[in-house]
């Protein structure tokens, strides 16, 4: 487990960013944390590393955002909307998951499928300091 102390959305953005040099085809991130806690501003940080930052939107209505850059296609689920597990293969997202790297708001409820070989990072408000975030990784 590693823990790092954004202090602004720049720290978090500037955080994934360096994150992501070491994400592959493959990989899944569960980002876990309350509205407005960070979970879209870390996948910008992502983006950015991709040479992507400036094509991110939320996909709160559409579920999943694709980004493809030269070297990788990014995936990004809002599964907020979705009510169970039985929704997300319904709308076929097991098929995203070896396709490229799956960034997960509300990804909660995949914990359980996926039992191992994913990064859950969690976001958690500071209660004295509106701008901070404790940014929790563990790997699965």
């Amino acid at each position: 487990m590693y823990k790092f102390i954004s202090k602004s959305e720049d720290d978090t953005i500037n955080f994934a960013s360096d994150f992501a040099k070491d994400l592959k085809i493959g990989d899944i991130i569960i980002l876990s944390g309350e509205l407005g806690s960070g979970k879209t501003k870390f996948t910008q940080g992502v983006l950015r590393h991709f040479g992507l930052e400036n094509e991110i939107s939320s996909p709160t209505f559409t579920i999943v955002n694709e980004y493809n850059s030269k070297d990788v296609n990014i995936y990004h689920f809002d599964l907020y909307r979705l009510a169970d597990i039985d929704e997300f293969y319904a709308i076929g997202g097991e098929e995203y998951l070896s396709n490229g790297i799956c960034i997960f708001e509300w990804g909660e409820m995949l914990e359980d499928v996926l039992k191992k070989n994913y990064t859950k990072i969690t976001f958690k408000k500071s209660s004295s300091e509106n701008d901070f975030r404790e940014i929790i990784i563990e790997n699965f």
